[in-house]
């Protein structure tokens, strides 16, 4: 993981400074950082820009990264130009129910005049197609390659970078962290996107202890919230599929979340099952097939049997948001900037809004602090409206009492019988706020 701070900013004088090998950085080659260096390197009015990419992980381990994510439709349309990848599964349908209590609604992509909702993807497809976007561009990218703590100057960043064993300075015009992890980090006492440190309780780092008497802290401030939660993540196959269908299923022992991903005879999904930690535990010490009766118990027989997991994982849920994107010349996008619940599926796609904003902003004033800083002020709405749903429906939906299911019921009937509001609601999950 790269340790991209913003909590330093150190003045030098004029006759101090040195040229710029980069106007853009972007530390981070996930799907975000790659789509903004894709969408930078392909505009008439941004391609002649120096733009950097900073990836520590192999190129390989990457592509090859199996997971499943799944991208709206309007994340698609902003993709497209760049690359689509060929395997991604359409959801023409979502089903959202609950487990022994009343509510249910269905969104269906006929309804919006749009080919489908979303999509899912293995993450190694869709890097895997933005990175040759990449390569077909003059982009600098630096594999295999870590980031240290960056040092914020009056007129630009110097990031110390080292790639086997040998390390440089790189002085940039624009500084982007897209790293993700913010919540994981968070978790487990590592630095955060802004660069303050769970374990050190937000002491001065490295770089402030180097610091000359002009360093001052710029340390901004967050929204986080633990949800006590734990992720079950895997692919499933089912005796009796319904293909472009996902399945959001509120049951007692959590929310269950099931996104077609193709296969034989459209069998396969990729699986989300939230639940406390401590059944987390337990469940990921049971066999395959220990584990899939619990599932079917759990879900239902809508889709027959589970017949097969593979690739079972977890990972805590929590909300961690970062209130100041742009602090000087560095800039948060992506899950540097916020990770979210899964319930809603909005994580990826808000990142991909961040970084075609910031793509603009850039295209418009170039890379200096006014784009930022319109960028910061563009992104707002999108964030605090895509945060705040997500949050709600995270605590709404993840909690098991038979109060808060009369409330889901309630809204699950609304949604269904007042057009107008699932539709409000399913254009925010597939487009956000734009500006």
């Amino acid at each position: 993981m790269n340790d991209v701070s913003q909590s330093t900013v150190i003045l030098k004088p004029a006759s101090a400074r040195q040229a710029f090998d980069f106007d853009v950085t972007i530390v981070g080659a996930g799907p975000v950082g790659l789509a903004l260096a894709g969408w930078l390197a392909r505009r008439s009015v941004t391609r002649e820009l120096k733009i950097a990419l900073i990836d520590a992980r192999e190129p390989e381990d990457s592509i090859a990264d199996p997971r499943a994510i799944a991208v709206s439709q309007g994340s698609r349309m902003i993709l497209e130009p760049l690359r689509w990848p060929a395997d991604a599964t359409a959801i023409q349908r979502i089903h959202v129910s609950q487990r022994g209590h009343f509510g249910r609604t269905l969104i269906d992509h006929s309804e919006h005049g749009l080919p489908a909702l979303g999509y899912v993807l293995r993450y190694g497809s869709i890097v895997h197609g933005l990175a040759e976007a990449v390569h077909a561009s003059p982009v600098h990218w630096f594999r295999s390659t870590s980031a240290s703590t960056p040092v914020q100057e009056d007129d630009g960043v110097t990031l110390p970078i080292e790639t086997a064993g040998v390390t440089r300075r790189l002085r940039t015009r624009i500084l982007v962290n897209a790293e993700g992890g913010l919540f994981g980090d968070q978790k487990s006492g590592k630095r955060s996107a802004h660069g303050a440190d769970d374990a050190d309780n937000g002491k001065d780092t490295d770089a402030d202890a180097i610091a000359d008497k002009n360093a001052r802290s710029t340390k901004p401030t967050t929204g986080a919230r633990d949800y006590g939660q734990t992720a079950l993540v895997g692919t499933v196959t089912v005796s009796a599929p319904q293909p472009h269908v996902a399945w959001e299923r509120f049951t007692s022992q959590g929310p269950i979340a099931l996104l077609p991903m193709g296969g034989v005879r459209g069998a396969d999904y990729a699986l989300v099952w939230c639940c406390a930690p401590d059944e987390a535990a337990r469940r990921s010490q049971l066999s395959d097939d220990e584990f899939l009766r619990e599932l079917g118990a759990a879900f239902g027989d809508r889709m027959g049997r589970f017949t097969q997991i593979r690739g079972r994982a977890s990972f805590p849920l929590g909300l961690n948001a970062v209130d100041t994107l742009v602090n000087g010349h560095i800039v948060a996008i992506g899950n540097a900037a916020q990770t979210l619940h899964p319930v809603a599926g909005q994580g990826l796609n808000l990142g991909l809004r961040d970084a075609h904003a910031l793509a603009d902003a850039l295209s418009a004033e170039g890379p200096t602090p006014v784009a930022l800083a319109t960028f910061a002020q563009r992104r707002a709405l999108d964030r605090r409206m895509t945060i705040g749903a997500t949050d709600t429906l995270a605590r709404l939906f993840t909690v098991d009492s038979t109060p808060l299911a009369i409330m889901r019921g309630l809204a699950l009937t609304a949604l269904e019988f007042v057009p107008p509001v699932k539709t409000a609601l399913a254009r925010q999950m597939m487009f956000g706020q734009r500006r």
